[in-house]
């Protein structure tokens, strides 16, 4: 058994209801304490957490569910995929869990996801208090993100579908690998992500779920006033080294948000969970630290 079929065996996969839909989930949770809710980028899942989670669950009540069309969760042909949707997913599992109040941790894809939660808390429409929000590298400011080109690539009507159509594991694991730093054996944690994709033919909707890309252009605005004008605690674990939300993404969140912890990775490039674990844990555990 694969380490992420082990994971996938440690779980549960709750129906929720959100717009009018049922929809049936993957949910991994460990630990007790203080609730926790970890979300995962693209194109990966909540397994993505598996390094860190040991550690976390010492104090916390962990909840690391996939999004719709990732992992194990359920993953619709023909389907619509959003960020605003997937937020309401995220409700609709607090919801279910009867979650008041959580720490909130995102990475990638989820950085989205996390910026419209505090956009519907600064409207008054978020039933769960965020205790602090931590985020690790992702497309926080849409102009600065860089997409790979296979990413470009998908977007296009034609070429989208084609591309979807053709991916396999190698193709997979090769449009991955610049993304991690050159001196880490990444074929491990690539194997995994390729597992989660490609269970239930989920690889054929990639076309599908790359459309958040245009959702972050849609919504730059709201979601980078949401960021910047939050009274929740920020604190950022960024790898530089990561092409497309490195330095250059780190350096605007620093000129924007100062007061932020910021720890910054130089030897780390777009996966710190995955690549630095420990160094996650360190700054979740005590993001205060990074001021000493």
């Amino acid at each position: 058994m694969s380490e992420i079929e082990q994971w996938w065996a440690g779980g549960e996969r709750p129906v929720l209801s959100t717009n009018g839909a049922q929809r049936t989930i993957f949910l991994r949770r460990l630990g007790s304490g203080a609730p926790m809710t970890l979300l995962h980028g693209f194109p990966s899942s909540s397994h993505d957490w598996a390094k860190v989670a040991p550690a976390l669950a010492e104090r916390h009540a962990l909840l690391m569910p996939d999004f719709l069309g990732f992992g194990a969760s359920e993953k619709p042909s023909e389907h619509e995929y959003s960020l605003h949707e997937q937020a309401d997913l995220v409700e609709a599992l607090w919801a279910r869990e009867q979650i008041d109040a959580t720490i909130l941790v995102a990475h990638d894809y989820a950085v989205s996801v996390a910026q419209e939660l505090l956009a519907r808390r600064a409207e008054g429409k978020l039933a769960v208090e965020l205790g602090a929000v931590h985020l690790l590298n992702g497309g926080l400011y849409p102009d600065l993100h860089r997409p790979q080109p296979t990413q470009t690539a998908l977007l296009h009507p034609e070429q989208g579908p084609r591309i979807s159509e053709l991916i396999d594991e190698q193709l997979f694991v090769a449009g991955v690998a610049p993304t991690f730093a050159d001196d880490y054996d990444a074929a491990r944690d690539s194997a995994e992500m390729w597992r989660g994709m490609s269970r239930d033919e989920g690889q054929r909707n990639t076309h599908l779920l790359i459309h958040y890309m245009t959702d972050r252009r849609r919504h730059e605005q709201r979601w980078v006033s949401a960021l910047e004008q939050t009274d929740v605690p920020l604190s950022f674990a960024w790898g530089m080294l990561d092409p497309v939300s490195g330095a250059h993404m780190a350096q605007r969140i620093v000129e924007r948000l100062p007061a932020a912890p910021m720890l910054a990775m130089a030897d780390v490039a777009h996966w710190p969970q995955l690549e630095a674990p420990e160094r996650v844990v360190d700054v979740l555990a005590d993001p205060r630290s990074l001021g000493d």
